[in-house]
């Protein structure tokens, strides 16, 4: 098994709940993130984590940040579904190349494995039938899962090459704990945020799109399954397996708070498929995972960690 993780991304919302898990696993784990980004790891881990910060275009920093390592977490989008599509050549810029040489410099120091975080809210466009199985075919509505699909496709071409192992993790919508409620991404976050202050709450179209909502913990399980797997498989669905439409997800979010919740209607958005719910039967039967928190039961944390 794995004991030197590098983990890219590492001090963001989903990155630090993994360094958080790899940790309590008794790994020895690096970040590689940003310098100027907001470090949410908790303090008290700090000690116990080596950082290396850079630019994913920093070919020395990433140098550094591979010298040793075993196995690679990559976390790492500087771009959202939406924001994907306001500037689709920054996004190959700054995701599909970095990535690639990434890969490069992976081969070059003898990297075992890499875990991708892709997008099963995004790489398989409008669905065809549901839910979404591995085999639905892949046609993303928005270069940010174009991008996503695109590296999937490279970390097999790498793999023939090189032989670096590795899997994808296509994960829904995942939320929970250190999200940010005033971000763009993430509706979890920022619906929870904005009813907790009283605010009102945009909603694209009629309410009636679709998504699955995973708990960041449940989502992580699968990240660290993901490290130890052996077997044939590259590619793992990884959400709730339950579709919430957006009026559902505010109506759950009332009976959490007890209060009622502003909104406000506006047009529906092109990038939006009308809904994503994913088939998560290959994950439970090869790496051995299933989600363990329901939706309402992670908004209680979630809504508990903002109050605190």
């Amino acid at each position: 098994m794995f004991n030197r993780c590098l983990v890219l991304g590492g001090k963001g919302f989903i990155g630090s709940h993994l360094v958080e898990a790899l940790l309590l696993q008794g790994k020895s784990v690096r970040v590689f993130d940003r310098v100027d980004a907001d470090n949410l790891i908790p303090e008290s881990l700090l000690e116990h984590v080596e950082f290396i910060d850079g630019d994913f275009s920093d070919i020395s920093a990433l140098s550094l940040a591979l010298e040793g390592c075993e196995v690679c977490f990559h976390l790492i989008s500087t771009t959202g579904p939406k924001t994907s599509n306001d500037s689709p050549i920054y996004d190959l810029q700054s995701n599909l190349l970095n990535t690639i040489n990434f890969l490069e410099l992976a081969s070059k120091f003898n990297l075992k494995k890499i875990i991708f975080l892709s997008s099963g809210g995004t790489v398989y466009g409008t669905p065809k039938y549901l839910p979404i199985d591995e085999r639905h075919p892949t046609d993303p509505v928005c270069s940010y899962g174009i991008s996503k699909l695109a590296i999937e496709k490279y970390l097999n071409l790498y793999q023939t090459l090189y032989g670096i192992d590795y899997v994808v993790i296509r994960a829904s919508n995942p939320y929970g704990e250190r999200q940010r409620v005033e971000a763009a991404q993430g509706a979890v976050g920022v619906f929870l945020g904005k009813a907790l202050s009283g605010g009102i709450i945009t909603i694209w179209g009629d309410g009636l799109v679709a998504r699955d909502y995973v708990y960041v913990g449940d989502l992580v399980c699968s990240l660290i399954a993901a490290m130890g797997y052996t077997g044939n498989e590259h590619v793992f669905n990884i959400g709730s397996g339950v579709a919430t439409t957006v009026l559902e997800l505010l109506a759950t979010i009332e009976m959490v708070i007890g209060n009622r919740i502003l909104r406000d209607y506006s047009s529906p958005r092109t990038f939006d498929v009308p809904i994503n719910v994913l088939d998560i039967s290959r994950a439970k039967y090869e790496l051995c995972w299933s989600p363990s928190v329901s939706l309402h039961d992670g908004l209680l944390i979630v809504k508990s960690w903002l109050t605190k």
